[in-house]
Order: C-alpha cells, then structure tokens, then sequence
C-alpha cells in the first residue's frame, strides 16, 4: 500500500454540513445519556486509533480532567492546519466544524480507518461546551478554542523548537444535551484495553486527575494477550494457534484455542471496531472451520459418510478472535456492527481453511483433541435434540398461564411490561402498586436453578422456570417464537443485596442460554431500586448508591439541616406507593437495558461461582470479599 507522508488539507473531503447535530444527538452517538457520553471519547480516540493503523502513531494519552473534560493526545501525523483549496478555511476548521469532514474517504489517506465515516470529531465539537485543538507539525504549534461547534478564536501558530508531530484534543461536553456529565474509568479503560490489544505496540495510557489513577496498555503480543486474557481462568485443551495473512486490499488475523467450557466465545473486529452481529467476515470464517474439521472428521472416523458437524458443535468451548483492517469496509447501518462486504467472504474461508490444514496436519496429536472435543458437542447436541423432543409434550408449554402471575389487562404487548419480582412480599406490594391496566408482575420463589449447570429436563420440571416461560409467551428451545412476546418490556427487580444479585445473576444467566433473542430484541430490563430514604422535614429524597447518600448527608449536614436516612433491606419493606413511585413509575424509575455483554458476565460470574475450579472460585471470593457491605442472616 502506497503511504501518503504529504498529508495536506486538499485530501480533506465534505460530504455534507454540520447541521441537526444538537437538534437530534442520538442520531449521531446514540443517546444523551452515559452511552452517548462515552462515545465522545472514543470518537475522538478513533482518529488517533486510524492513524496509528496507517502508521504513523505509536502513542495515545487519554485524561479525564479534574472538571470532568477528557483530553486525548497523540504523536500522529496532525490534522493538516493549511487552507482547504476549496472551502478557504483550515484544515483543522474543516475537521471540527463539518459533519462527514475528513482524511478517510479516498483512500489516499488512510488505507483502512474505523470512526463514524467522518462523523465523530465534528459531532463531539457539535455537542461540546468547549473545546480546545493543539496541533504539532512543521515545527509549529496550532492552536484554536471552539464552542458548541463554531470557532471562538481564529487558528493561531507559534514555533516550537521541535520536530514533534501529533494532535491534542480537550473537549467538555455540554450541560444542555447530556443528562450526567460523570465519566466513567471503566468504561473508558475497557474501550482502551481492547484497543491496545488489535493494535500491537502502540502505548495508550490512561490518567484519571480525579483520584489519580495512571494505567498503561501495550501488547507486542496484540490478539494473541487478548486471548490469553480471555482463557486465563479457562481450562484450555490446546495450544493457542495463530495465524495471519497481508494482502494488498486488507490484513486478517486470528487466534484460537479450545476449552472444556460449554459455552465458547467469538469476537470479530473491524478495523478495531467490534463487528457484535458478524457480517461477510465472520461467515467465511464460519465456513472455513466447519469445512476443514468435517473433512478431517470423516478421514478420522469420527464420522459417517452421510453425517457432518454443525457450526454449533465445531464452536462449543472454542475461544476465538478475529482482526480485520480492510479497505473501504462497507458496514450495514450507522452504529457498524455487521461487515457487508461480499467479496471477504470467499478470501477469508480459503485461508481459514488452508491454514488450518497446513498447521494442524502437522500436529495430529491437538487436532485430535479437536477432533473429540467437537465430536462430544455433537453427542451432547443429538441427545438435547432428543430432550427437547420430550419438552415438546410437557403441558405447561400451552398458552395457559400460572396462576402467580397478576397479568395486565393491555393486550397489546407494546404497550405492556412484566416485572419478575424477587419473593413474594415484594410481589404482593408491587402487585398492589402497579398500574394494572399496562403492568404484570410475576412474583419468583427464591433462587432459581443455575442454567449453565442444570439439565434441560431439570430445569423445565421447575415450577418457577415454568411459570416464567409460560408468562413471556414465546416458548422455550424449538418452539421459541420471539413474535409471541406477551411484554415489551421484561424487567428484573430484585433487592439491592448479595441475594438479589445473585437472583438476578442466575435470571440474566437463564435467559442468555435459552431466552437470548429476548436479549439481542432489546427487551429484558433490569430494574435500579433504591438503597436509602432520607427524610428532612416534609422532603423525601431516594438514594440510589452509596456515593450519592454520602453527597447527600454532607450537604445536609452542612447547611445544618436535621434529617432521618432508612436503609432498604429489600423491596418488601417498601410500601406500595413508595415501590411505584421510585420503581415502577415510567416518569420517575430507572431501568437499565441488559446488553448480550451484560449477560456473557452473568454466565461467567455463574462459571466462577459454581463452577468446577476451586482456586478460581476462592481467588473471586477473597477478591470480592471486602465488597459485601450487607449480609442478611
């Protein structure tokens, strides 16, 4: 690939102008709330990310400021600070102040970027109170102060006496689109780590001014520290293979191990972007496994002339990453999370393949571990098809429903919600205080059984599980139909307490394994109740952590006001308005949406806890201890 050293603002393509961004910001990033927040930064941190992709960056700095701005500094090459031939302002102007601006969109540039196609750091200029570029090049410092979008200062220069080059970029988003301007370390650190991990040898550091926290990821080792990473706790049946291949139009990486774990994982990325619904590239690499251990299966023995294996029983227990950086990616849609581009497709299946036959023909003794760990997932996979034949004829799967469950009298499940009520106090008030025409709610027993561990038969036999399935609706296994979803909404609610959590550990982990279309529809909900009430005269505030009632008890204190703080033990101790009001209220409660990675967590948080590993269950109990603040006896 040709290398473009004499970036200049003539490569700088506009597609269209800055308008609408404040008007609709969730068109652009999503939300107005944390999600939206975040992808400020690394919107940001993309074009850093791109350039370290072209080359030309080894080094990202990013810093969450005392005052809550983020600044993110690199040594690429800087936004180009010349005239634009055609539209007479900077380079850097240009950039910040035009909606789809750009390097990225000739291919001169950059070969392979990722970004929101040019969108990203104009719509964090767009939705930001201030910000602040510096940019290095030509021995020459740039600088220019913006606000809400529009420059508030002309571009200045001054000498510097250095060669450095790169881009620094502090924005503080604005008050009036978001609703919490609170960032987030860990959210911001886990985007930073994987990104250390797709780019090998570049150096992100991460500085909180906040509480001083300074954490630095660099991996030579790139995929391959991620996937170690990924199987530390894991009991991996082989050792890791890695292979790659360049060529002119992209590079494709991929690693891979086995493991005895029922439940593997696949992650794909695109030009660091994580590809969450797959696309061309993970279909060619589908293809080029199965082919390969369905031949080899057949030359082995282990299977029939006329029987073969399915993705399903090539993928049980295998651990695997993907890395794409290709020219010109076509994503489906704006948030790009599906590769369309049919022609990787074919390119990627051949070379799975080939490698695959070239490394592991030569280690007979991992492909027959493969080889048997495959084969074993596709016993297991006959005999729950042979299960689930049985589940077919058990009664409660007709359209009758429990009778625990109050349903709502809607019928439209778009305009309903169920709510799974830990225990049946709390089920009693929440019945009590719902709005009966649009809420169900389904009071639940006690911990449910452990899916991961549990055999289908167990589990259907569970009064609980049954009367769960039969109040969503949609059956369970074959006869799932996510179309005869009873509820719009399914919304966890347990207490704020080990025990509530681990009800709702087990629930997310029930449905990841057998409910996940439920998940990926944007349905199940999780439902945030309160910790304390704080009473001062005839105020009543609800505290949801443990760092806003400490906020709160030192403003009170301070303005000398006399206060009463209850501690909630759990939802029954609430009355039903009180459990309405901060809960279940549209106007007032806060729910959060389960995301497939919020519940990949719960099934592992499941695997450490009850899994077969003893060290591994102690070290998350000795790691975890200290964090129990309240145990009920």
């Amino acid at each position: 690939m040709e290398e473009i050293r004499n970036y200049d603002a003539s490569f700088i393509k506009v597609l269209e102008g800055l308008e609408g961004v404040r008007k609709r910001p969730s068109m652009y990033i999503g939300s107005t709330s944390t999600e939206g927040l975040h992808h400020l930064v690394f919107e940001v941190l993309d074009n850093s990310i791109d350039e370290a992709m072209a080359g030309f960056c080894k080094n990202i700095i990013v810093k969450i400021n005392n005052d809550n701005s983020v600044s993110v500094l690199d040594d690429g090459r800087g936004i180009p600070p010349d005239l634009h031939p055609q539209y007479k302002v900077s380079g850097i102007e240009l950039a910040l102040t035009k909606l789809h601006a750009g390097g990225k969109f000739d291919g001169k540039v950059y070969k392979v970027s990722g970004g929101l196609h040019g969108v990203g750091v104009s719509v964090v200029n767009a939705l930001s109170k201030e910000l602040y570029v510096e940019v290095y090049r030509d021995s020459k410092k740039y600088y220019q102060t913006y606000s809400r979008g529009k420059p508030i200062t002309e571009l200045k220069e001054e000498p510097i006496n250095s060669d450095i080059t790169g881009t620094f970029i502090k924005f503080k988003p604005d008050e009036e689109i978001f609703e919490k301007i609170e960032f987030d370390y860990e959210i911001i650190r886990e985007k930073l780590l994987t990104l250390s991990f797709l780019n090998k040898g570049v150096k992100i550091i991460l500085i909180d001014e906040r509480n001083g926290k300074r954490e630095e990821f660099c991996f030579e080792g790139g995929i391959k520290s991620y996937l170690e990473e990924l199987t530390k706790d894991k009991n991996s049946l082989i050792e890791t293979v890695y292979f790659n291949e360049e060529k002119e139009n992209y590079y494709f990486e991929t690693v891979f191990t086995y493991t005895s774990q029922v439940k593997g994982i696949l992650l794909s990325y695109v030009n660091s972007i994580n590809t969450i619904e797959g696309g061309t590239h993970l279909t060619g690499f589908k293809s080029g496994f199965t082919k390969f251990f369905n031949e080899e299966g057949l030359k082995f023995g282990f299977l029939k002339e006329d029987d073969t294996y399915t993705w399903d029983d090539v993928s049980e227990g295998l651990y695997s990453i993907i890395n794409i950086k290709i020219i010109d990616p076509q994503f489906e849609g704006q948030t790009k999370t599906k590769l369309g581009n049919s022609w990787i497709k074919k390119e990627i299946e051949d070379f799975v393949y080939h490698n695959l036959l070239t490394i592991l023909e030569k280690n007979p003794n991992t492909l027959k571990t493969i080889l048997k760990r495959i084969d074993l997932a596709k016993k297991a996979r006959e005999a729950a098809r042979k299960a689930r034949e049985i589940v077919r004829k058990k009664a409660f799967l007709d359209d009758s429903l429990p009778g625990k469950l109050a349903d709502c009298s809607e019928r439209d499940p778009e305009k309903s919600e169920l709510f799974i009520v830990e225990g049946e106090s709390a089920g009693g008030s929440a019945k009590q205080g719902r709005d009966r025409k649009t809420q169900a709610i389904l009071p639940i027993k006690g911990k449910i059984l452990n899916a991961v561990k549990s055999t289908v038969n167990k589990l259907l036999d569970n009064n609980e599980i049954k009367a769960l399935i039969a109040s969503l609706g949609t059956g369970i296994l074959d006869n799932f139909d996510i179309n005869k979803l009873r509820y719009k909404k399914i919304i966890i609610m347990t207490d704020a307490d080990v025990d509530g959590s681990h009800i709702k550990t087990l629930l997310l982990a029930f449905f990841w394994t057998y409910l996940r279309d439920i998940i990926k529809n944007g349905n199940l909900f999780v439902a945030q109740p309160p910790l304390y009430k704080i009473t001062y005269g005839k105020n009543v505030k609800y505290i949801y952590s443990d760092e806003e009632k400490d906020y709160e008890i030192e403003k009170l204190s301070k303005e000398g006001i006399k206060f009463n703080i209850n501690r909630y033990k759990g939802l029954g101790e609430m009355n039903p308005d009180e459990l309405y009001e901060t809960t279940m209220n549209v106007e007032s409660r806060i729910i959060k949406k389960v995301t497939i990675e919020d519940a990949i967590k719960a099934k592992e948080t499941i695997d450490t806890l009850m899994g077969d590993n003893v060290s591994i269950r102690r070290s998350f109990i000795e790691e975890h201890a200290l964090e129990v603040k309240e145990v009920d006896i």
